[in-house]
């Protein structure tokens, strides 16, 4: 009965050690970034284009890396500027046309773009305009987007590839170049330009409005929020590496700003992309105004994070354990696309042996491994907010993951090991249904199952109500399985908001494989 019960004293672990998980000053950060933005667009003159690189909503890697910092921090630092600003929306045709899908949301871009804007206006934000990049004439879904989105009554506006981009900037600042686009009369002086994900196109955009501005008697100018890399911590740090392992499957990477270097004779960190593009920004400024006031991609972003690190050791310790996390989902889906092209893994494996990890770092996985050898069976481990590590093994009613699950609540809420919260006589007509009626090859109950059934079993029970009651604080908790996890596990892994990472290895040798 232990697969439902508390583990034994061999199957559980405790850390000799566990510190606060609080490493970054979210109030601080709220304050002196609205602040130093509002600034900077007061020395730009009439309107500033503010790129915001990452996710606005759910950046979940900032949290991850820099414990403290809450998934909805740029959200309420854009609070303090509400009435002043409005937003633009950019996505790439290309990814309308291919229906490009983000692989943490499950979701194609357009969808994420029309759940982005929701948000927006939920929040109170002003968001008008909608500017789809690299739009070609036979590109029907963009186009298709495009009116659906006018009919939904935003202003849409189209830009075209443009030929020479980034680096033959007379062609690019010509009406062959930027001016071939169409311009969005925005009305506000900030104007957060922000995408569906990387590679939308916001910087392009931006400055082809800085173009058509110009041909309107506007002054304006361009700057750029990125979370990451941040640009006054060590390029070597773990945190910025850990925005390398992020960003492995585009091939991107931190470097030392060399215009920032040889302006100032002080090294700051920026990203290839951004250095690749300063010299078509500098070179548009001074050709429209006469001056830039940019000498470097550093001097171009208002990033202030770094200000805002209260406890370096917390942030770059969450950092390894991130990297070692990419490297498993990295390893994960090469896995699952069963091919023979592991560049991104490797890519995160030469970081994790530059900041000096292994696997063996992240404390969940030995604990699950070493389960599994014993029982020959899927095991799973997870670590605990006190940092216990409970363990879960396979049985005939459960998975290995729902028995962690039930494990982890009952320990939380200080029940008994010998107490069951869920029996047999429950777990037994749910397998029948799944089974007999349902068409599941699988009898073992998924952790969602588990869940419903402590739920009903709550209207009854006062120890299933205080394991229900635990599950907030399972929220940022690490879980090692030593097999992929179905969908179904895995989504509602997600959903509690817990750390997830597996072995690449399927636990059934089939050609196709279902939750």
């Amino acid at each position: 009965m232990e697969q439902w019960c508390l583990v034994d004293a061999e199957n559980l672990t405790r850390t000799t050690s566990f510190r606060p998980n609080i490493g970054f000053d979210s109030q601080k950060y709220i304050k002196l970034q609205s602040q130093f933005i509002s600034q900077r667009r007061q020395q730009i003159g009439n309107k500033l284009y503010l790129e915001m690189g990452g996710k606005l909503f759910d950046d979940l890697h900032a949290s991850r890396v820099l414990p403290g910092f809450t998934p909805n921090n740029k959200i309420s630092m854009l609070q303090q500027l509400k009435d002043e600003l409005e937003i633009m929306m950019v996505l790439n045709a290309k990814d309308l046309e291919y229906e490009k899908v983000r692989a943490d949301l499950g979701i194609t871009y357009q969808d994420e773009a029309m759940r982005l804007i929701d948000i927006f206006r939920d929040e109170g934000f002003m968001i008008e305009h909608l500017v789809i990049t690299q739009l070609s004439a036979d590109f029907s879904n963009a186009l298709a987007f495009s009116d659906r989105m006018q009919r939904a009554g935003l202003k849409v506006t189209h830009h075209y590839p443009t030929a020479g981009y980034p680096t033959d900037t007379e062609t690019i600042i010509s009406p062959e170049g930027f001016g071939q686009n169409e311009h969005a009369q925005t009305t506000r002086s900030l104007v957060v330009v922000t995408g569906p994900g990387p590679g939308s196109g916001k910087l392009s955009a931006s400055l082809s409005q800085i173009y058509h501005d110009y041909q309107h008697g506007i002054r304006s100018g361009y700057a750029k929020f990125e979370t990451f890399p941040i640009w006054n911590l060590p390029l070597q740090h773990p945190v910025n590496q850990a925005y390398e392992a992020a960003t492995a499957d585009l091939d991107d990477n931190n470097i030392i700003d060399p215009y920032h270097l040889a302006a100032y004779h002080e090294q700051a960190v920026s990203y290839n992309r951004d250095v690749e593009a300063f010299p078509l920004l500098k070179a548009m400024l001074e050709k429209l105004y006469g001056e830039s006031p940019y000498q470097s991609p550093t001097d171009m972003g208002v990033n202030m994070v770094g200000h805002c690190i209260s406890d370096d050791a917390v942030c770059a310790e969450a950092a390894r354990q991130e990297v070692i996390r990419r490297w498993y989902k990295a390893r994960v889906e090469e896995r699952r696309e069963d091919t023979a092209d592991h560049t991104v893994s490797s890519r995160i494996e030469v970081i994790m042996k530059r900041i000096g990890v292994t696997k063996e770092d992240r404390p969940v996985v030995t604990p699950a491994i070493e389960l599994a050898e014993r029982t020959e069976q899927p095991a799973s481990a997870v670590q605990l907010p006190d940092g216990t590590i409970l363990t879960g093994k396979t049985s005939d009613l459960l998975g290995c993951s729902a028995a962690m699950l039930l494990n982890a609540l009952k320990y939380m809420a200080g029940i008994d090991e010998d107490v069951h919260l869920l029996r047999p006589q429950a777990i037994e007509p749910i397998q029948t249904l799944k089974t007999r009626h349902l068409g599941s090859v699988n009898p073992r109950l998924h952790t969602d199952e588990v869940l419903i059934a402590l739920s009903v079993s709550a209207a009854e029970s006062d120890d299933a109500r205080k394991a229900i009651a635990e599950l907030q604080y399972l929220r940022g908790c690490d879980v090692h399985t030593t097999t992929i996890l179905g969908s179904v596990d895995e989504s509602m892994f997600r959903q509690l908001g817990m750390l997830i990472t597996a072995e690449p290895i399927y636990w059934r040798k089939s050609l196709y494989h279902r939750s």
